[in-house]
């Protein structure tokens, strides 16, 4: 039976509200290609109305309704919303899945995440009373010295499409356990379960104008989002050439940004591995959501003495993944976001082939399906380091290789990029994997696997790859802004100038 859509408009001010153009964007699903439904347009008018109300969410009866109320008040809030995501997971998985095509399992995976990421915020929001007012040491011992966390105030949070609804999380929750207001501005690609948090929202009573939820374009609706005067900071994940332009706005009115970026992650695997284990962590690493993964280690690195026998197990492991349609039993692999996507993967494939290298397995549509926007999972050989292929973002299934002999190589190749987000290392040997660990110059380091990510560790790159860090109490910080309050505590006066009464 066909999973129906929701019919949203904007949720603006705790409302739902027709865009002021009534304007609507058809959903495909990328599996079929078919239009499954629309979501609302939003333009400059309706961000307008929504920084608006988020602003007076943060000022309603003195800030006592949301960002001056105790932790613990928004943490029940944040439980709440937890519980309404777990027992709508199966609705919210199969929404996912139609609407960006990840496999079904995966979409499921990433509701328990989310639900996990409101409960791990929801007890740092009861952790901040306690740590309020935390003294700072101070070599003079007529002053007393401690420091506020407060909210940074309104927050535009601009979302991609591979993880709709987990990645808006990873914005959402902090920004509300910090006692921020938000607008989140998720990609129109993918925007389904983001509507669903906005009616979760409305469910469990959160305070009107604390999250406000805007559909659209990015030039209609992002681009005024990031320049409005009254929003205080942004955050945003996706392309670099988005995240360069948002920087140039923010920087116009000098307000703090937090961009999680682009990437073309290594994966080096040295000569003492367990083959399979090694090949199951290396296809993991690129094409697990369908290729679509800002951290993918698409360019795998392995030993010149293995390199033959490695490659030929990657094959076998590669022929072996179940692609489909994402919601049928055991889905692996499944459509890439939209034709646009499906385009540029292809071409590409066809840039690496023209500059000579050779396609190892995949590189077209599979066979088997006549429909949709599904692209094999493809590894790439006899790959130069000036290729097209081994420096640019494909974000689609698609894997690079190069082979080395030694380690001082391997580093080389590995940090031979403008980006510094995820990387990886597969060796028994620890020793060596501390060594490659320190020379990788990126924001996370995998140590025999490739792409776990949990809410308690911090999340971020380095590089063009974007800075500032999500997740963990990383994650939180990003959405405070640090008082310093000094108190002189001496009964004597201060001394500098002459009294008058003195003359």
């Amino acid at each position: 039976m066909a999973t129906p859509i929701p019919n949203r408009q904007l949720f603006i001010d705790g409302e739902w509200k027709v865009p002021f153009l009534s304007k609507r964007i058809p959903i495909i699903n990328p599996s079929t290609q078919q239009i499954i439904g629309d979501i609302p347009a939003a333009t400059k008018e309706d961000v307008d109305l929504a920084v608006a109300a988020a602003k007076a969410a943060l000022s309603r009866n003195k800030g006592t309704d949301w960002a001056s109320a105790s932790g613990s008040v928004r943490a029940r809030y944040l439980r709440a919303i937890a519980a309404k995501i777990t027992e709508k997971k199966s609705e919210l998985s199969k929404l996912e899945a139609i609407d960006c095509g990840k496999p079904l399992d995966e979409a499921a995976w990433d509701m328990d995440d989310v639900a996990g990421c409101f409960d791990y915020y929801a007890d740092l929001a009861e952790k901040l009373d306690a740590n309020q007012k935390a003294p700072v040491s101070l070599p003079l011992e007529n002053f007393r010295s401690y420091v506020l966390k407060e909210p940074i105030g309104v927050v535009a949070l601009i979302t991609p499409w591979n993880y709709p609804l987990l990645i808006a999380t990873w914005k959402v929750a902090p920004a509300l356990a910090a006692g921020c207001a938000a607008i989140l501005k998720p990609s129109e690609l993918a925007s389904v379960t983001c509507l669903e948090l906005a009616e979760i929202c409305r469910e469990v009573g959160l305070p009107r104008g604390v999250l406000n939820v805007l559909t659209g374009l990015g030039p209609e609706a992002g681009a005024p989002l990031a320049s409005h005067p009254d929003v205080d900071k942004i955050a945003f994940t996706g392309s670099s050439a988005t995240g360069t332009k948002i920087m140039t706005a923010a920087a116009q009115l000098v307000k703090p940004v937090s961009l999680e970026l682009g990437g073309k992650s290594p994966i080096v695997v040295f000569e003492d591995v367990d083959l399979d284990k090694a090949a199951e962590w290396t296809l993991f690493g690129c094409f697990w959501v369908n290729g679509q993964i800002c951290t993918a280690t698409s360019r795998l690195i392995v030993h010149e003495s293995i390199a033959t026998e490695f490659l030929n197990r990657l094959v076998k492991w590669t022929k072996n993944i179940k692609i489909s349609d994402p919601l049928e039993e055991g889905c692996r692999l499944g459509p890439v976001v939209s034709e646009g996507q499906y385009e540029k993967i292809l071409k590409f494939i066809s840039n690496a082939k023209s500059e000579g290298a050779t396609i190892l397995t995949g590189g077209s549509r599979p066979e088997h399906i006549k429909k949709g926007f599904f692209v094999e999972p493809t590894i790439i050989t006899d790959v130069t380091t000036n290729m097209q292929i081994w420096r640019e973002e494909v974000f689609g299934p698609v894997l690079c290789v190069k082979t080395f002999s030694t380690e001082e190589e391997a580093i080389d190749l590995a940090n031979d990029t403008i980006y510094g987000l995820g990387s990886a290392v597969i060796s028994n040997d620890l020793e060596r994997c501390e060594r490659i660990t320190k020379a990788f110059r990126a924001g996370i380091v995998w140590v025999n696997c490739s792409q776990p990510c949990f809410t308690q560790a911090p999340w971020g790159g380095t590089k063009r790859s974007g800075f500032g860090r999500e997740l963990g109490e990383w994650g939180l910080d990003n959405y405070l802004s640090v008082k310093q309050v000094t108190r002189h505590i001496s009964d004597e006066p201060w001394g500098w100038y002459q009294s008058p009464s003195k003359l």
